[in-house]
């Protein structure tokens, strides 16, 4: 006999009200989708409009009469601070010059690997930087057609010894539960029947007994349904012909290698830079492409209606009914264009501290004179938090007189020298790439080689960090690499 405890306890829980939201959304989207974002808002709320608006008069008298009979959460719409945006304010732009050059720009051709695709994700998942670093070593552990065949024990050993991150099969387990319900469904599974249990969670079942069954199936008679023993099935599930063909029907539509959805490992995108840093003269100059900066207004239509609504002498339900779906409508307009507000100026802000901290590299390129920098160094600058830094710096760019630069490029970590100063890791990678690309390579130089030659530059680096290096540039081990 079991014994059931009860007991309260009192949490602190944050909860994110719409319009921050509808405002995180926004800032994660790179210029192209910003466009298409409010493509689709101009084309779902009426009240919302681009051009500059022209200043109008208010309508206070129409708000008192509504109060009596307006729904609750209605009261909180102030109409004189809604068509407040209606003057020239309301329309938003920055760094206008820069408006003329991009139209001139040619997008440039980048490959998006399907890592990318999923890290991209997980930077929108995780806020805490600590299960972000797991999410995305669990992601680069994926293989290309989608499956996560590493057993979650030798995972928990790699992070311990080749980061130094100690964590629990368990926890991980938790960080891979939430991987699992990232796009293309079926991704990061273990098997072929989790990859396919995977992909009918996230279907509607409604009226559709098939995909009922057919989860049945892959879940309790899965090495029956792979030899194909039907007869067996039907018995154990009582079940008959033509409902087991239509479940069967419905697995087919499954795909049994989600990382091949993507279009193989990598897919080619288009990147209009968000930013451009402009050298004048040894004076940086940093611009929001204004793309990312239009016009908006709430509808004048929508304030003559008020006015109407005014001036009638006598105020119908019709009348009032309509002008409640106006004020939601206005309210809805209003938010999206404060949304569009911060990010602008997130965006700005964020991207001013990132080449104050790289001034010296913003002057001439050189990869020598980056500086260390963390999310958590430009989150404490701007005085924002992390998680939004990361959703600045994720699938965004910079134009520079030396190139298209994607923003995590500049997110290094720092390494001290014995004299103390603390260079980027950046510095150290680009030390070891030239070393082993200058080797002889009938006797490859080791990790312990490349170990004692940065410390004879005065970089102390364990010998796990610079084979920690040497995995992320892609570079076999020395015997992998010796030739004959």
């Amino acid at each position: 006999m079991s014994s059931m405890k009860q007991h309260l306890s009192q949490k602190m829980l944050q909860r994110l009200s719409p319009q921050q939201i509808q405002f995180i959304k926004l800032l994660q989207l790179n210029t192209l989708d910003f466009e298409e974002k409010l493509d689709q808002e101009l084309l779902d709320n009426p009240a919302l409009e681009t051009g500059k608006g022209e200043e109008e008069e208010t309508f206070s008298n129409a708000e008192d009469e509504l109060v009596q009979e307006e729904e609750p959460f209605s009261r909180d719409v102030d109409i004189d601070e809604l068509l407040r945006y209606n003057d020239d304010d309301g329309g938003f732009r920055l760094n206008e010059d820069y408006g003329d050059e991009e139209q001139r720009e040619m997008p440039i051709a980048s490959t998006y690997s399907f890592q990318d695709y999923l890290a991209e994700q997980a930077r929108a998942t995780f806020p805490k930087e600590e299960d972000l670093i797991l999410a995305i070593h669990l992601i680069n552990s994926i293989e290309e057609d989608g499956y996560l065949r590493r057993e979650l024990r030798a995972i928990v050993n790699d992070l311990a010894f080749s980061e130094n991150i100690t964590t629990t099969e368990d926890y991980l387990e938790r960080i891979l539960i939430k991987i699992q319900n990232f796009d293309p469904p079926g991704i990061a599974a273990r098997d072929l029947q989790e990859c396919l249990l995977l992909q009918l969670y996230k279907k509607d079942y409604g009226d559709n007994p098939a995909l009922s069954l057919a989860e049945r199936i892959i879940s309790e008679h899965m090495e029956a349904f792979g030899k194909k023993h039907y007869e067996k099935i039907k018995r154990s599930l009582k079940i008959n012909d033509d409902q087991l063909r239509d479940a069967i029907k419905e697995i087919t539509k499954l795909t049994p290698k989600p990382g091949m959805t993507q279009g193989g490992a990598s897919k080619t995108m288009y990147i209009v830079p968000d930013f451009i840093v402009r050298n004048d003269e040894g004076r940086l100059e940093v611009l929001l492409n204004s793309r990312n900066a239009p016009e908006l207004r709430l509808s004048p239509a929508y304030a003559e209606t008020l006015r109407a609504y005014e001036a009638a002498p006598e105020k119908d339900r019709n009348m009032k009914e309509a002008v409640q779906y106006i004020k939601q409508k206005l309210e809805g307009a209003r938010w999206f264009i404060d949304s569009v507000k911060q990010r602008q100026h997130t965006l700005l802000s964020t991207m001013q501290a990132i080449v104050a901290r790289q001034h010296e590299y913003f002057q001439d390129g050189d990869e020598a004179k980056l500086k260390p920098m963390i999310l958590k160094d430009i989150a404490e600058k701007v005085n924002l938090d992390i998680s939004t830094i990361s959703r600045v710096a994720n699938s965004k760019y910079v134009e520079t007189d030396f190139g298209i630069i994607p923003l995590k490029f500049f997110f290094s970590e720092g390494i001290a020298t014995e004299d103390g100063d603390e260079v980027s890791n950046r510095e150290i990678k680009k030390i070891l790439k030239d070393a082993i690309e200058a080797e002889d390579k009938s006797k490859p130089l080791t990790d312990e080689a490349l170990m004692d030659l940065l410390k004879q530059r005065g970089y102390h680096i364990a010998r796990r960090t610079v084979a920690k290096y040497r995995e992320q540039l892609n570079i076999s081990v020395a015997r992998l690499r010796k030739e004959l």
